[in-house]
């Protein structure tokens, strides 16, 4: 017995028993008893068999911690006969918390079976040769459990588990245990089973391990070809235990892990079909009697065979990964039967095609070989362009041949796209569009699907359009390289990108700037507004300020355009784009800014950056043009609307319907003064042929060539500059309106082009009604006289100052009341200067150089009297 508590924990006590020699089956028996009032662990029991006096071994049986307040029955089975002998150890080991109490009592020695544990039969000697597994059957008998662990136990002490174990019958079971019998390794085993019952223990049983034989010395070498190697087995020295029961040749190529192994009847052998060029290593085997009885190879003979021309080209190309840009190809493994010598060279060789960029479309073939490395069968190519045939071969070559494979083709994957060349884009931009176009990119690399086109506004010089605007984003099919951009901003400049997409993505954008062409202003009038006022000269409107469109308005003009019914007017007044560019061929007002509506007076009299706002004429019509105008980058955009229409004042008119009644009777008149006039002319020349025939070939009057001027502009614009110096009677403003009437209709009865009449507001003086002056003025400049109005203004003459018609008339008068004679050959010789006119020499318009005043009055008479006799030249 032990107290735990009285010791130091890992104190042992030990009880030996005498030992025991038996010659027939029994048992031992024993009671133990492991208690701590805490239910602590006293500590171990464990027993142990040593048998022979040899050593302790491991526990065959052991028990530990607290098993309750009571005593409990073991058997031990001990399987050991006479002659050996073997003693049973019980062992106690104190715990490390040292309480309670570890006892045995009752050991017994029965001469019959355990009833608790099985019996082990007798374990026999096991031989083996060196290097294979020994197996050890341990076969129980009695009360076994498969559950129950057995366990095969070295002399050492070294214990094996993780049997084999299999049920003879109900009351047998066996276990077999494999042990590695190494080389010159001799040693004893038993087997063991135990359970908390108790425990089983066979004999010892002997390994004994044989040494296979081995050759001391190498084969020799006796003859070596491109296939073959002849030697001899040279076995007269070995090494291991006998006999000899039968001897084999084994080799294998040094560079390789196969070997083969040929059975030799003779001292000398032949090795057939090996590869060329290869360094083989021969040995020789021996074999003695039992299983793993083949020695170790002897030492090898080393020797190469010779070269040969290769086998066959390599096979089975293939493409283990294809990507856009590379190819991972891969064929068959190298061996030495393909390329028959150990020094060789392999080549893998590749072509495609490339455009040469050309315009004919041709392509060059792209070659190359690269060498790759020996024993590999993979390979990379990289570099290669996208979406291409690539055609690939293999070259396999020795210093006796070369074998070449046949032509393999992969096609590379597509990849996304190259970018479009920016100097391929090309735009045409108009106010609110741009047509985009450009080209296929020059790298494909693949099917192009379609093109994104995005588009933003980054600056505007319209302050109205907020910029940065948003990006919008369009998408074309592959065939479409053009987009027309819609519902764009004028006089904006937009970043227009252009990329291309394959299956792979897309690829490189193209950017470029493009800025729309501004429009015209907007005026925001509905309809032609009233104007706020009118009077005789002047009537005031409501100019409102133009929206820009691109560009903020620059300038702004008021046009003051005469009304006559000419075409371009009416073309205006339908809407027509026509408005007044060109700031010196109309009359502009141009007011320097108009933030608001703001009323203006058109004819007050003053001047306007420079343009004199001249009085209307209250005899014509008028419309009042309002025009804005937008300049950006060297572009002008105008837009004009007629805001008001100025009518003739009705005193006018009705002075215009007398004038046309006073010349209908100045016609009648004139016709009868052109007759009496003829008749002077006949009666005059008789006289002048009777009595002054000499005096009157020493003065004739010959008449210069008159030229009908057709020229409707330029009549027009003397007749102007006439009607400012002429005075305001009803009787000069009637007369002058008949001529302005009588020239539309005869103009128009000619087919001359007549053009738009525009009195301009800075072109005419200002006029002061009712004002008595001549119409004409010495040193000035006077328009052409219609042969309608000849005698009209001949009377005006004899009245005016200035070219001495009156003069000449009043000492004509005093020379018939003092009886003066030869009043048509007077002498005084008075010449009037009639400018010519610078027109067509077909108007019907007088352009005389000279007229002396002595005829004057004879040549308007026989002029207007054969009127109809005029050439129009």
């Amino acid at each position: 017995m032990v107290n735990s508590s009285q010791h130091f924990g890992g104190q042992r006590a030990q009880l030996l028993l005498l030992p025991l020699s038996e010659n027939d089956t029994h048992c031992i028996q024993f009671s133990y008893f492991l208690y701590s009032r805490d239910g602590h662990s006293p500590g171990d029991l464990q027993v142990y068999i040593r048998v022979n006096g040899g050593p302790k071994g491991s526990a065959v049986w052991n028990i530990s911690g607290s098993q309750g307040r009571q005593w409990h029955q073991v058997e031990l089975a001990v399987s050991t006969f006479w002659p050996s002998e073997y003693q049973v150890i019980f062992e106690a080991t104190v715990s490390e918390e040292r309480q309670g109490y570890i006892a045995l009592d009752d050991i017994v020695l029965l001469n019959y079976p355990c009833y608790k544990v099985p019996h082990f039969s007798r374990l026999g000697d096991v031989e083996v040769n060196a290097g294979q597994n020994a197996s050890f059957q341990c076969v129980a008998t009695g009360k076994v459990s498969e559950t129950e662990p057995f366990l095969l136990e070295r002399r050492n002490g070294v214990v094996l588990d993780m049997p084999l174990l299999s049920r003879l019958s109900h009351k047998r079971l066996m276990a077999t245990f494999q042990v590695e019998a190494q080389r010159g390794e001799q040693d004893l085993y038993r087997c063991i089973t135990l359970s908390p019952r108790g425990a089983a223990v066979s004999n010892f049983g002997e390994l004994i391990v044989r040494v296979p034989p081995t050759p001391i010395a190498p084969p020799q070498l006796l003859r070596a070809g491109p296939t073959y190697l002849i030697i001899q087995l040279n076995t007269n020295s070995i090494v291991g235990d006998g006999p000899v029961i039968r001897r084999e040749i084994q080799y294998r190529a040094s560079q390789s892990t196969w070997t083969e192994t040929h059975g030799v009847g003779s001292l000398t052998y032949k090795v057939w079909h090996l590869e060329p060029d290869t360094e083989y290593r021969i040995s020789v085997l021996l074999t003695r009697p039992g299983e793993g009885g083949t020695g170790a190879p002897g030492p090898p003979l080393i020797s190469r065979t010779k070269c040969a021309e290769p086998m066959r080209a390599l096979r089975g190309l293939t493409a283990t990964e294809i990507q856009p840009r590379q190819l991972a190809l891969q064929w068959e493994p190298l061996g030495y039967n393909l390329t028959r010598c150990h020094t060789y060279s392999l080549s893998l060789c590749y072509r495609y095609s490339m455009p040469t960029g050309g315009s004919g479309g041709n392509n060059a073939t792209v070659r190359e070989c690269l060498s790759v490395e020996r024993n590999t069968s993979h390979f990379t190519l990289r570099d290669l362009p996208p979406f291409r045939s690539v055609h690939v071969r293999l070259a396999l070559a020795n210093p006796e041949g070369k074998k070449e494979s046949r032509e393999v083709t992969f096609q590379t994957e597509e990849d996304i796209p190259g970018g479009i060349a920016p100097e391929s884009l090309t735009f045409t931009p108009l106010d609110d569009m741009i047509f985009l176009k450009w080209e296929e990119p020059i790298e494909p690399n693949g099917l192009i699907t379609q093109y994104e086109i995005s588009y933003q506004s980054i600056e505007s010089s319209d302050p109205g359009i907020n910029v940065p605007g948003p990006r919008r984003t369009v998408s074309k099919l592959r065939n479409e390289t053009y987009h027309m951009f819609s519902g764009l901003h004028p006089g904006t400049t937009y970043l227009v990108s252009v990329r291309a997409r394959t299956t792979k993505g897309f690829g490189q954008t193209a950017l470029t700037e493009i800025t729309t062409n501004i429009s015209a202003p907007v005026f925001d009038y509905e309809d032609i507004p009233s104007p706020l006022s009118e009077s005789e000269s002047t009537i005031t409107v409501l100019l409102r300020p133009a929206l820009g469109r691109g560009a903020p308005v620059s300038a702004y003009q008021v046009v003051v355009v005469e009304e006559d019914g000419s075409r371009q007017v009416r073309r205006r007044e339908l809407g027509t784009v026509d408005c007044f560019p060109t700031p010196n061929s109309h009359n502009e007002l141009a007011p320097s800014s108009l933030p608001d509506a703001t009323p203006f007076t058109v004819g007050d009299n003053h001047t306007y950056n420079g343009y004199w706002n001249s009085p209307l004429d209250p005899t014509k019509n008028y419309l009042i043009y309002f025009q804005a105008t937008s300049n950006f980058r060297g572009e002008t955009r105008i837009n004009c609307i007629r805001i008001a229409r100025k009518a003739a004042c009705k005193d006018s008119k009705r002075a215009l319907e007398v004038s046309q009644h006073a010349e209908d009777m100045g016609l009648i008149l004139g016709a009868c003064a052109g007759g009496l006039v003829v008749l002077i002319l006949l009666l005059g020349a008789i006289v002048i042929i009777v009595k002054k025939g000499r005096d009157f070939y020493s003065y004739p009057y010959y008449p210069k060539k008159v030229a009908i001027n057709k020229a409707a502009m330029s009549y027009r614009q003397e007749k102007s500059r006439k009607l400012s110096s002429l005075d305001c009677s009803m009787t000069e403003q009637s007369t002058l309106q008949q001529d302005e009437r009588m020239a539309h209709s005869f103009m128009d009865a000619h087919g001359s082009p007549v053009n738009e009449s525009s009195s301009l507001l800075g072109g005419s003086p200002h006029r002061h009604c009712r004002r008595k002056s001549s119409p004409y003025h010495t040193g000035q400049l006077h328009p052409a006289v219609r042969v309608a109005d000849l005698l009209q203004h001949i009377n005006q003459m004899k009245t005016a100052e200035g070219y001495g018609f009156k003069q000449e008339y009043e000492v004509r008068q005093e020379k018939r009341k003092g009886g003066g004679r030869n009043i048509l050959y007077s002498n005084d010789r008075h010449r009037v200067k009639l400018h010519s006119l610078l027109a067509d020499p077909s108007s019907d318009y007088v352009n005389a150089n000279y007229i002396d005043v002595s005829h004057v009055q004879l040549y308007f008479s026989s002029f207007f009297a054969s009127y109809t006799s005029i050439s129009l030249e």
